[in-house]
């Protein structure tokens, strides 16, 4: 139901905007366009533009993402990741949410059997949506312990709050807002070399964090939602095991679905990489360069699976429904973390932040359906899905052949 409601309402703004008012002269019919002035594809540079943007605009791009294993029954195997690392002291990094589910239990079996002298710290007091003030929390956690490993075993705020501690425990003279992105932060590079490696084994079909270098969380001090964005920050090995998302309820599933689609649309709809100054080294490349043509293809297949599979798994208990689902936010994962993602997600924010105010540590405000009524929070899959309509009826025109694509997968 979700899904079609999606469709019918990016088909019925593109088409009363564009196809029906005579611009394009495919003359409302759906995938085939003939007005000359639409550029199918973002990528080609005209000849009069081609020594200008070598000299001083991007001609390359860069594709980054975590190792990834799929499958389930794949959480098994984490003992043996660790193993092979060959470290000695690990901290756990999950939700009190999950503490009690026999998934955490089977991480915690494979560490035991595979590695009995291993030395294991096992952190739970994480926000569902992380504030500057949960991030330190974790981060002096890491500091008194110094593990040699990271593992993140839960949803993206669990993961996301996983990839912070890493971070200001591995650079314990820096602060805070030194790495936090501009303008609330100096946005200062991570330097890489100096963190810990970290295993992400995400139990929601969402955020995609396990594959990305971003992480969120509200900064109280402004009540704003901000963030720290590193390719140093990717997980070292994504382990995506969909039985650890058989327990999720309904609107969870629903809601981080919308994630899953709106990552693909802004992926595929972000300006193209061509579009960015060059920068002065590889080094200074961007994380979120813009939508390129490997980008591409993780965003299109995504949209396709969710066209087929996103009702069903959010409806029923079909195993391979859920399975592609989690498939397709791992794609869309692949697909965001190197292209970025543009209006809804960045609207996003200030949805969240004016529905839940945050003051000295205690929230008010809006409680969604199906979450804790104890806990005010929009949903970050819903503060998404929010204005993506309204956005997707100003940007289709500036490519509408690319937004007729996107009708296409979603079927």
């Amino acid at each position: 139901m979700m899904s079609s409601c999606y469709k019918r309402i990016l088909r019925t703004g593109i088409h009363d905007k564009f196809w029906s008012g005579g611009i394009c002269g495919c003359q409302g019919k759906h995938g085939i366009h003939q007005n000359p002035r639409i550029n199918k594809s973002s990528y080609k540079i005209s000849s009069s533009a081609l020594s200008d943007q070598m000299s001083s605009y991007e001609s390359a791009f860069e594709i980054s993402a975590s190792r990834i294993r799929f499958g389930r029954g794949s959480t098994r195997e984490v003992g043996m990741d660790v193993n092979e690392l060959n470290v000695q002291k690990v901290l756990l990094i999950s939700d009190k949410n999950l503490e009690s589910l026999p998934s955490l239990t089977v991480v915690l079996d494979s560490l035991q059997k595979y590695n009995p002298f291993l030395t294991l710290s096992v952190y739970t007091n994480v926000n569902i949506e992380p504030t500057d003030t949960s991030m330190h929390d974790a981060i002096q956690h890491a500091l008194n312990f110094q593990p040699d490993l990271y593992i993140a075993f839960g949803g993206g705020s669990v993961i996301d709050t996983a990839k912070v501690a890493n971070l200001y425990a591995s650079l314990p003279d820096s602060e805070f807002l030194d790495f936090v992105n501009a303008p609330i932060g100096k946005g200062d590079p991570v330097p890489s070399h100096k963190l810990r490696p970290m295993i992400a084994l995400p139990t929601t079909a969402g955020t995609g964090s396990e594959t990305t270098g971003t992480a969120i969380f509200d900064y109280a001090p402004l009540n704003a939602k901000t963030g720290i964005s590193s390719r140093a920050l990717k997980p070292t090995l994504a382990i995506i095991d969909p039985n650890n998302m058989d327990t999720l309820p309904f609107g969870v599933r629903v809601s981080s679905g919308m994630d899953v689609l709106c990552h693909a649309l802004e992926s595929y709809t972000a300006r193209s990489y061509l579009h960015r100054k060059a920068p002065t080294s590889p080094m200074h490349r961007p994380a979120y360069q813009g939508a390129n043509p490997m980008s591409d293809v993780w965003a299109l297949e995504t949209l396709r699976i969710m066209g087929k599979h996103f009702v069903e798994s959010a409806l029923s208990e079909n195993v391979f429904s859920r399975d592609q689902i989690a498939l397709a936010s791992t794609y869309a994962g692949v697909g965001f973390g190197n292209a970025g993602v543009h209006l809804p997600h960045a609207l996003s924010y200030a949805v969240s932040t004016s529905s839940v105010q945050l003051k000295d540590s205690v929230r008010t405000g809006y409680s969604h359906t199906g979450y804790d009524p104890n806990y005010p929070l929009v949903p970050h899959g819903v503060s998404v899905v929010l204005s993506a309509p309204a956005v997707v009826r100003q940007t289709a025109y500036t490519n509408v052949h690319r937004h007729a694509e996107i009708l296409d997968a979603l079927g």
